[in-house]
C-alpha cells in the first residue's frame, strides 16, 4: 500500500462521517445497510462492516435492537467548570467539582470503608490493604446525570473524627478543604490530572450513555503539608461536557 493510502474501510468511514457532520445523513436517521455500503462504494461485505464499526466506536452512530443503526444525536457540550477547590464557608460536593456559580445542581452519594487497593494506596502514599473511606457521588444539573465521583480518605487521617464520613455529621455534605479544616489538617494544594478512556458499563447506566464511548477522568489529590487527603476519580461523559480551567497568573 502506498504510503499516505488509507485502508479501504476508512475510506468508507471517512466518506459517511462527513455526511454525518455535513447534515446529508442527519441525527436519527438509519444508517445504509452493510448491503448498501458495499454497492454504493464497491467494497466487500467485511469492509463495510469495519466502516460501520468505526462509525459506532467513534460514537457517531447506534445500533438499536432489531431495528438497525441509526445516527446519534449530539447535544451542545456543556461545561465543567474547575478552579482547584473552593474557600472555606463557600464548600459543597457539588461546587468543589463545578465551579461555575451559574451551574446549579444536586447529587447523591455512598460512603463505606474498604482496603485500599495498590492504586489507591500509591496515590495516598499508604499501605496496600489500609482501610480508607471510599464515596460515590452522582452529580446532575438539571437532572440529568453529568458526573461521578468516587473518592478515596485515609481513615489514619479522619477515623475517629466528626468528618469521617463526607455526607454526615456536623460538617456534611461540605467540601474537603472545610471539613479537613475541622479537625485542623490545612490542605494547602491540590493536583489534577486528565485522561480519556472508554466509559465502564456500571459508570454509563449511572450516566445515561452507551458503555465504550468516550469520558473524560480528572484525577484529583489534595495534599495538606505534602500528605494526601483525599484522592478521587470525577468521570465525565465526553460527547456531553467539556472540562474548562480558570487558573490564576502569578
Amino acid at each position: 500500500m502506498p504510503f499516505g493510502e488509507q485502508p479501504a474501510y476508512l475510506r468508507v468511514a471517512g466518506d459517511l462521517r462527513q455526511k454525518i457532520v455535513e447534515g446529508d445523513l442527519p441525527p436519527h436517521t438509519r444508517l445504509p445497510s452493510q448491503a448498501k455500503i458495499r454497492a454504493a462504494y464497491g467494497v466487500s461485505d467485511t469492509v463495510a462492516l469495519e466502516a460501520r464499526k468505526v462509525l459506532m466506536a467513534e460514537g457517531l452512530v447506534e445500533g438499536r435492537s432489531g431495528s438497525g443503526t441509526y445516527v446519534r444525536e449530539h447535544p451542545v457540550p456543556r461545561r465543567v467548570s474547575r478552579t482547584g477547590y473552593r474557600a472555606l464557608g463557600e464548600s459543597s460536593p457539588f461546587r468543589q467539582e463545578q465551579s461555575d456559580e451559574d451551574v446549579k445542581g444536586t447529587w447523591e452519594s455512598r460512603s463505606e470503608q474498604e482496603e485500599a487497593s495498590p492504586l489507591v494506596a500509591e496515590r495516598l502514599r499508604i499501605e496496600a490493604g489500609d482501610r480508607v473511606m471510599r464515596t460515590r457521588y452522582v452529580f446532575r444539573v438539571e437532572g440529568e446525570p453529568s458526573m461521578i465521583s468516587t473518592s478515596w480518605e485515609p481513615l489514619a487521617v479522619t477515623g475517629r473524627t466528626p468528618v469521617v464520613l463526607p455526607e454526615d455529621g456536623p460538617l456534611g455534605g461540605k467540601g474537603v478543604v472545610e471539613r479537613m479544616a475541622a479537625i485542623d489538617v490545612v490542605v494547602d494544594n491540590v493536583v489534577e490530572e486528565v485522561g480519556a478512556r472508554p466509559g465502564l458499563a456500571e459508570e454509563m447506566i449511572d450516566l445515561g450513555g452507551v458503555p465504550g464511548h468516550s469520558v473524560l477522568v480528572v484525577t484529583r489529590t489534595f495534599f495538606a503539608g505534602g500528605r494526601p487527603v483525599e484522592t478521587a476519580d470525577v468521570v465525565v461523559p465526553a460527547d456531553r461536557f467539556r472540562v474548562s480551567y480558570h487558573l490564576p497568573v502569578k
